[in-house]
């Protein structure tokens, strides 16, 4: 059995402000200034707090993932396949030598299978970010 920080379970319904600019790799100010210039779309709560719906974070993923698109790609390119779809990591199995991971990337989901070894070393988990590398038949997952 996987154990789960709080922030990881709390991966499906809408986030707070600071799990989602976390995500988004943005300050908290920042998230701020795009809610009230609707940006990006939020709900409030019963006492007035803002909180963000995953699927949002999910959209605005790929292009907040460094200021530049220069940024972007040192950031998230550092091999030579071009199809590098980023996402939010939905599931993480381990089973014996192989690792089933699954990617939620706008609102599709991508499965690879992997080592049990590389998804210990990337330390993979449920909630972050990765982006799925294909090339030909093969989908390779890179924690970002």
């Amino acid at each position: 059995m996987q154990r789960t920080s709080k922030s990881e379970r709390n991966t499906e319904g809408p986030l707070k402000l600071r799990d989602a600019a976390l995500q988004l790799g943005i300050s908290f100010p920042t998230i701020k200034q795009w809610i009230y210039k609707k940006r990006i779309r939020s709900v409030q709560t019963a006492g007035g707090h803002h909180r963000i719906p995953q699927g949002e974070v999910d959209r605005l993923l790929f292009r907040t993932r460094g200021k530049t698109e220069q940024q972007r790609k040192e950031q998230v390119r550092r091999v030579s396949g071009r199809n590098q779809l980023v996402g939010r990591i939905d599931s993480v199995q381990i089973s014996g030598l192989m690792a089933e991971v699954k990617i939620s990337i706008g609102g599709q989901q991508i499965t690879s299978i992997i080592t049990a070894h590389s998804a210990r070393e990337m330390q993979l988990r449920k909630g972050q970010t990765a982006a799925a590398l294909i090339k030909a038949t093969e989908v390779m997952i890179l924690r970002v």
